[in-house]
């Protein structure tokens, strides 16, 4: 009896284990689902429907937003005379010089800075004091510098990609978990295999971010540098169209406008989820 005793008391001790459960209910339940990949363009989708249906009613004045149809076959005619192309050919071309060139200033500045605290007591501040300032308050200074060429409108391009390059690289630097700098010292890392091992790696999901916000101002400050004594490029054509009031033709250039930024964020989007296949997110 007393050796029954013993063994209820142990079984009532000892630990249960409980069941592995799924935490996908629960992320279902807190409506942090998985994004369907066909509902990812379902407000686009929406969007043109609401334009079509409004123009095709009468209830958008034309001279005020050109209905789709007329878009569309502004830019196909624009397309076959080889105009859009080839506006959109120097577009693109300054677009990714600005890219490039800033992206690597933003890279190399970040990794001075966050990897040294002498380069972070040189750089940060001047650069903390450049975010501050818009481009737009630049550009005639820039204009002043670098005359009205390409030259101007390639750096105003680089100097709206550098800050977000810059600031979340240098962040990613700086949040680094320290347990990793540990493990690098009992692990006996020398510093460069520690830079490029835990250092770099870990620094990357900032990188891409900054990447993500880098493409977007590379479009808006090209949409500015367009516009200011330009003689070819999207932006171009559309100060050309405001000129005579050919309302399609602005259309056409916005739709290219937004068609580059949401592909070239899609792209790096996409980069994200194969570089950074080592972190489980709820894309995952």
């Amino acid at each position: 009896m007393t050796a029954l005793v013993q063994t209820n008391r142990v079984a009532l001790e000892r630990p249960v284990r409980q069941p592995a459960t799924d935490v996908r209910p629960r992320i279902r339940r807190l409506g942090l689902r998985k994004p369907v990949p066909l509902a990812a363009g379902s407000g686009i989708v929406l969007l043109l429907a609401v334009w079509t249906v409004g123009s095709a009613a009468g209830l958008i004045d034309p001279r005020v937003l050109s209905a789709p149809w007329t878009v569309v076959t502004t830019g196909v005619d624009l397309a076959v005379d080889g105009n859009l192309l080839e506006n959109l050919w120097v577009s693109l071309t300054r677009a990714a010089q600005g890219l490039v060139w800033g992206v690597l200033a933003g890279v190399v500045l970040a990794l001075l800075s966050g990897l040294s605290r002498i380069g972070e007591a040189l750089l940060d501040g001047p650069i903390q004091v450049k975010r501050a300032v818009p481009n737009l308050a630049l550009l005639p200074l820039l204009i002043l510098w670098f005359g009205i060429g390409e030259e101007m409108k390639v750096i105003t391009i680089a100097l709206g990609v550098f800050i977000p390059i810059y600031i979340h690289t240098h962040n990613g630097l700086r949040s680094i978990d320290k347990r990793y700098v540990e493990l690098a010292e009992t692990l006996r890392l020398g510093r460069r295999q520690f830079v490029t091992r835990v250092v770099l790696p870990g620094a990357l999901p900032g990188f891409l971010l900054g990447l993500r916000f880098a493409v977007t101002g590379s479009l808006l400050a090209l949409v500015v540098v367009e516009q200011v004594n330009g003689t070819a490029g999207i932006g171009y054509m559309m100060e050309l169209a405001r000129t005579y009031g050919q309302t399609e033709v602005i259309f056409v250039g916005l739709v290219v406008y937004g068609v580059l930024g949401y592909t070239a964020d899609y792209s790096v989007r996409l980069l994200q989820r194969k570089a950074l296949t080592w972190r489980r997110t709820l894309e995952d």
